[in-house]
């Protein structure tokens, strides 16, 4: 009777893991249609392989993901190193995997700077400037030229520029200093580095001024409410994709090599980039002025 009992709740369980559903957030790192674009292929082949199936849902902004993750019910996002550290921090979503850029790092790096006939070659040069942020909740984007800013003495941006802004996301920063609309723009190099191999005017006209210490890639992270085994079953898909044709063709289409393990140890480069640019991750105001 016992033996019957647990294979009936063996059943039960498998039944319900194969017929979940997870929403899972998407950050503007691109636009709308770009990133649904790439995305929508890796949540197809994960529902294929685990019968678990993948809702994404867009977020207007990288900081409110903290607020979708009650409002939109959001049981996952790929998220951003610094929208991570803070989901991590914040309610303890757990990261299991990131991607392998097609550089072989699984890692990115923030990248400051300028038209290629801006006179501005160092910070000093860029007070009084127009400087494009992407939004206060990216690490590449916001959190590592203010913390570099700080180093440089620097400690109050909106005297030291004469204008800055948030463009919404990276590509918008990029194009914002490429069209002249900014002086001084800040994105994060996966973007840049892959703009440039589109459009020759990116690689041409733009001058990378400073680069940030490297910080985990755009992961993948659950809330503490998704069972173990549904967890377990995601990452060991992920990390398996590259073994599979299918799986390597879809990985092609996403922009990588392949996906890897990651947890809240791989964001400590991001906890002291957040530190020296004087912010608490706890209670982080990242609502864009």
């Amino acid at each position: 009777m016992r033996t019957l009992m647990v294979l009936i709740i063996s059943l039960m369980l498998t039944g319900f893991s194969q017929s979940a559903e997870l929403t899972i957030g998407l950050i503007p790192e691109q636009n709308v249609f770009k990133q649904i674009k790439r995305y929508r292929p890796i949540g197809d082949y994960v529902e294929k392989k685990t019968g678990v199936k993948i809702k994404y849902t867009i977020l207007p902004r990288y900081g409110n993901i903290i607020e979708s993750f009650k409002m939109k019910k959001m049981d996952g996002a790929f998220w951003g190193s610094f929208t991570g550290a803070m989901a991590i921090k914040k309610l303890g979503v757990e990261p299991i995997v990131r991607p392998v850029n097609l550089d072989g790092l699984s890692t990115y790096r923030g990248y400051i700077f300028v038209h290629k006939n801006s006179m501005i070659d160092s910070v000093e040069r860029m007070r009084h400037s127009v400087i494009a942020f992407v939004d206060k909740a990216t690490t590449a984007g916001y959190i590592f030229p203010v913390a570099y800013f700080r180093e440089k003495g620097v400690r109050n941006i909106e005297s030291y520029f004469k204008e800055y802004y948030f463009a919404g996301s990276h590509d918008a920063a990029i194009f914002a200093v490429l069209e002249k609309e900014a002086e001084v723009g800040c994105a994060k190099n996966t973007i840049f580095d892959m703009l440039a191999r589109q459009d020759s005017r990116v690689r041409d006209d733009l001058v990378i001024l400073v680069e940030s210490p490297e910080v985990p890639s755009n992961g993948l992270g659950l809330i503490k409410e998704v069972s173990s085994e549904v967890k377990m079953k995601l990452q060991k898909t992920f990390i398996e994709m590259d073994n599979d044709p299918e799986g390597r063709e879809v990985l092609s289409t996403f922009g990588a090599l392949r996906f890897i393990e990651t947890s809240e140890a791989d964001y400590a480069p991001v906890f002291e980039l957040a530190r020296k640019a004087g912010i608490d991750l706890r209670h982080y105001d990242y609502e864009n002025d």
